[in-house]
């Protein structure tokens, strides 16, 4: 049996190549849309894709199933549980206007793939829907279960969260619910033995879970023995609930979208885009209606940038940042080097942003800026000791977008709280008559934040080094949940 792990570090997922090389055939678990990948994995190792598998109907990122379906013929191992509102909506949709082949799983049943055995239990609570596949190497003479495939329902110190139905797909009182299916989904984890082997769906940094560990894979009995959630299920039913909906993180907005989506079918790709290099002219005279992202860093980009641009930056954040801010139906120029162009591509389809129409280099926009001042804009920045002294005292509009546990631990009295991947739904809720005073928890944060508000037209001033320059100038604080929050 051959075993790949194919990680994506700016979303902390994990896919999976699980091959038979006796027969040549292998199975996909949890594909993104850049399906090359997947497809020249295989290829090198002398396999051919025959199967796609899904743990589950994803919020974080948007499906490559239908995509790697589509273009290798691959059976589809889906999900047949989650009821009538999280059934898979676009099996129907070939684009040959047939069916892709496929088959809608159910507890306990089985398939292989050449001479590995798949067995699918339902392991629900972080979605209804959930599976989880048992791996046994049968080609290898083996009758018993090497591991398995988690998805977001265990990971490596952590369990998935249960609460996104209610969080970000709007579904009210669905939290509590999910969270119990989640303690029963995990007796069944519990009855697996303690040498097989756990391969997760997410690592540290995915905003699936509140406390995921960085290692790759794990076991079962290591999680028995070190995984916090799995230690409070063994204190009773409602120790668990109580811990695993306590301080989730609020999910960004685009969440939403990726499960209506990848529910009622991701649109087909066919292909990356490949957006043009443009020139300085060019890019002055852009289409309306398109969005520039610039990646430079912030300092450079709030001293000059183009006047309706927004700045992300290039790193681990760049795919959550750009599904939270980014509208998936504008056309996109991105600012970046030549050579980092792909990448960029590739975090943008990931989150559902396909229009990508252009790139640019940061020389090539910095002559812009010189050559065309009425066209540059700059965001006005102070620091913590100045806003104490000078502006605290007027009783201004401040914007706090840390998450909710950040501000209950300390913030200004009066204080508006959006988390900064929330704030694309938030904007209505804010002042045009005002200027916002805009700060985070060090200045990253608001810096992606100011930059999307300046673009819309808001008057805004960022405070640098956020609330740990705050504090440390002595800012006065109170404690406690927001009164004012905005999703």
């Amino acid at each position: 049996m051959l075993f790949r792990q194919l990680y994506d570090d700016a979303l902390a997922q994990a896919s999976y190549l699980i091959g038979c090389q006796r027969t040549g055939e292998a199975l996909v678990i949890d594909p993104e849309r850049d399906i090359d990948r997947y497809i020249d994995a295989a290829r090198r190792e002398g396999l051919r894709i025959t199967a796609v598998a899904e743990t589950h109907i994803h919020a974080d990122f948007l499906s490559g199933a239908r995509e790697l379906a589509e273009v290798t013929g691959a059976t589809l191992y889906l999900s047949g549980m989650g009821g009538e509102e999280w059934n898979y909506r676009w099996l129907d949709a070939h684009s040959n206007g047939g069916s892709y082949p496929h088959h809608l799983l159910h507890h306990d049943q089985t398939f292989s793939v050449g001479n590995i055995d798949f067995r699918a239990l339902h392991t629900p609570g972080h979605t209804p829907e959930h599976m989880s596949f048992v791996v046994t190497d049968r080609g290898a003479g083996a009758s018993e279960p090497l591991g398995v495939a988690t998805g977001d329902f265990v990971f490596v110190g952590d369990v998935g969260r249960p609460d996104l139905l209610e969080s970000a797909a709007g579904q009210s009182g669905a939290a509590e619910p999910a969270a119990r299916r989640l303690f029963e989904s995990l007796e069944l984890f519990n009855t697996f033995p303690e040498y097989m082997q756990v391969w997760p769906g997410h690592g540290a940094g995915s905003a699936c879970g509140k406390a995921l560990g960085a290692i790759p894979q794990s076991t079962v009995g290591y999680e028995r023995r070190t995984n916090n959630a799995i230690a409070m299920a063994a204190k009773g039913e409602r120790p668990f609930v109580d811990d695993v909906l306590a301080g989730q993180p609020a999910p960004p907005t685009y969440f939403a979208r990726m499960k209506r989506e990848n529910r009622d079918g991701p649109a087909l790709l066919g292909g990356l885009p490949h957006p043009a290099l443009l020139d300085a002219d060019a890019l002055l005279h852009r289409a309306a209606g398109i969005m520039v992202v610039d990646t430079r860093p912030f300092d450079q980009f709030a001293e000059r940038h183009l006047r309706g641009s927004i700045q992300i930056p290039l790193n681990r954040t760049f795919a959550t940042l750009a599904g939270s801010y980014i509208d998936p139906a504008a056309a996109v120029i991105v600012v970046c080097e030549s050579d980092r162009v792909d990448e960029a591509v590739r975090m943008l389809v990931r989150v559902g942003i396909d229009n990508v129409v252009g790139h640019a280099t940061p020389a090539t926009l910095e002559s812009l800026l010189e050559n065309h001042p009425e066209s540059t804009a700059h965001i006005d920045r102070i620091d913590a000791a100045t806003f104490l002294r000078d502006v605290l005292p007027t009783d201004p509009m401040i914007l706090d977008v840390r998450n909710r546990a950040e501000f209950a631990s300390g913030h200004f009295e009066n204080a508006h709280l959006i988390p900064h991947t929330q704030l694309a739904s938030g904007v209505g809720s804010l002042p045009h008559d005002r200027t916002i005073y805009l700060h985070c928890q060090s200045g990253i944060r608001s810096a992606v934040a100011s930059a999307y508000l300046h673009a819309a037209g808001f008057n805004l001033v960022e405070v640098t080094g956020g609330m740990n320059a705050l504090r440390r100038e002595g800012a006065p604080l109170v404690e406690g949940e927001a009164v004012m929050e905005s999703r």
